[in-house]
């Protein structure tokens, strides 16, 4: 959690050093909704692009016992002249790292994935906008995965190491959701 946040400072350092850039501030209320809240940050690139990343953590996804930690930076194209306006496609990863039960198992692990993103933000305000985004991509992950009553650290060793018993890949939404924006400069 140091981490992330020393991360989050450096970024806002970082963006305070740029001049004449449009700076983005956002959270997924989906995400928040399901009790898994997260923050993002975007930087406007060129008058077709901009740069983000979001972070999420949550101790209890949907308030059951699965602890995840994530990141999905993203790169967007916009088609208007105005970024942070209107329809945009992006292409973005996700990092993530979980832990906990889940309909009868115990699961710990990480991730990686890649995706596609698209959708539009409208402007509420100068300052506020809310975006609706949908997007799809494959996440390939490695991870233990036992019954909740085995004992993982006798049933899944190799010569005294413990070893993930599970690997492979999902094609899945990478994010969906409702954004609420506010543009700090």
């Amino acid at each position: 959690m140091k981490r992330l946040l020393i991360l989050i400072m450096l970024a806002t350092i970082a963006c305070n050093k740029l001049q004449a850039q449009l700076v983005v501030v956002n959270t997924e209320a989906t995400s928040d909704l399901l009790m898994a809240p997260n923050l993002g940050l975007e930087v406007v690139t060129g008058n077709h692009s901009s740069v983000g990343v979001n972070f999420l953590y949550s101790p209890k996804v949907l308030g059951f016992g699965l602890k995840l930690t994530a990141i999905q930076p993203e790169y967007r194209y916009w088609f208007s002249y105005r970024p942070v306006n209107k329809w945009f496609v992006g292409v973005g990863g996700i990092g993530a790292m979980f832990s906990g039960p889940f309909k009868g198992k115990y699961y710990d692990g990480y991730g990686i994935g890649l995706g596609l993103t698209y959708g539009y933000v409208w402007n509420v305000t100068n300052r506020l906008n809310i975006e609706v985004h949908s997007g799809f991509g494959a996440f390939f992950y490695n991870r233990k995965e036992y019954f909740e009553g085995d004992n993982y650290d006798v049933d899944y060793t190799d010569n005294g190491a413990q070893r993930a018993n599970a690997k492979g890949y999902y094609l899945l939404p990478t994010r969906i959701g409702i954004s609420v924006s506010y543009i700090l400069k």
